[in-house]
């Protein structure tokens, strides 16, 4: 009977579940990433004593080689963490600022009307590689050099590319052609890798090199700084080297709601994670679970919330520093 009974349960267990894959169970926690060779990298490092942290940013410095159109070293981080010992949320700011010589009188001297998105003038100070230190720094528990040896090694003996990254690959080919350098980077042979080509950057293994065993020294002041200004000057940027020494990560308290139960957090202005609490507490007050799953009331309210909270992100939030962001009022 006892037989039975587990086999009934054990049906009814199968028929239930709507994953295609096997759960991912282990003690010794687990890396989620875009890439499994990010993911991997991750892994490692747990496996190797390292902290939550340090496996965040040895996946997060494999994503910036393998997936070159998303966030790498030249980006910016964000980053919230939950200490499991003590219960506190940590938020870290990692977004770097202007160059002190853009101002409106500068890009209007230029010709530009609007916000440039693209080329030199769009370029912020990379915040990454300062988020990667200070976190480290506060959580670290193995050496830089072992977070980063993944990314490096993948970097110089080169990895596979994807079929998905391929096909943003190729879709930028017009963007990295107005460039020299982007070109001789990123179109080896002159076009964008294909699905299964193994690409090779070996320039990028020689700043994580440069950061692993400098730190973020290497990157603000050393001779990565060196190439970002160079690169600057080329282009007719404003960096100086006071916009890359001077610049270092925030650590914030991070914003929080509760939605029927649930404590959700996310980092303060001028990050735009704001709009998520305001869409969850727009949402409190209609019953999305009357409506189901994915119906047209359901999928109605959330993109009307969605609505409101954008708008008022788009007309309120900026930095702190020079806005007057009223937080607690679009909390409210």
């Amino acid at each position: 009977m006892a037989k039975a009974s587990l086999n009934a349960d054990y049906v009814r267990t199968k028929i239930s579940r709507w994953q295609a894959r096997s759960m991912v169970i282990s003690t010794r926690g687990i890396v989620a990433a875009e890439s499994p060779l990010a993911a991997q990298a991750g892994a490692v490092v747990l496996a190797r004593g390292g902290h939550a942290v340090d496996a965040a940013i040895a996946a997060n410095s494999v994503m910036g080689l393998v997936a070159p159109m998303m966030n790498g070293v030249g980006g910016d981080l964000f980053a919230i963490v939950h200490d499991a010992a003590t219960g506190a949320v940590h938020g870290l700011n990692a977004s770097g600022w202007s160059p002190a010589g853009t101002s409106i009188e500068f890009l209007t001297a230029r010709g530009m009307s609007t916000m440039p998105q693209t080329g030199i003038h769009s370029v912020t100070v990379p915040g990454a590689v300062s988020g990667w230190m200070a976190l480290h720094e506060k959580f670290g528990r193995v050496p830089l050099e072992t977070i980063l040896s993944s990314a490096i090694a993948h970097a110089e003996n080169g990895f596979p590319v994807s079929e998905i990254t391929s096909l943003e690959w190729l879709g930028s080919t017009p963007a990295l052609r107005t460039d020299r350098n982007a070109t001789t980077t990123y179109l080896p042979g002159g076009r964008a890798p294909a699905a299964g080509d193994v690409f090779r950057n070996p320039d990028l293994a020689r700043t994580l090199r440069a950061i692993a065993r400098e730190g973020g020294d290497a990157f603000y002041r050393g001779e990565v700084a060196t190439r970002i200004l160079k690169c600057s000057g080329d282009q007719g940027g404003a960096f100086a080297a006071a916009d890359l020494a001077d610049y270092n990560a925030e650590w914030v308290m991070p914003l929080t709601t509760n939605y029927r139960g649930w404590d959700v957090y996310e980092i303060p202005p001028n990050s735009q994670g704001i709009a998520a609490l305001v869409m969850l507490n727009i949402l409190e007050g209609f019953p999305l679970a009357e409506c189901g799953r994915a119906t047209i009331d359901s999928l109605h309210l959330m993109i009307e919330a969605k609505k409101l909270a954008y708008a008022d992100m788009q007309r309120h939030v900026g930095d702190p520093r020079f806005s007057n962001v009223p937080v607690e009022a679009m909390l409210s």
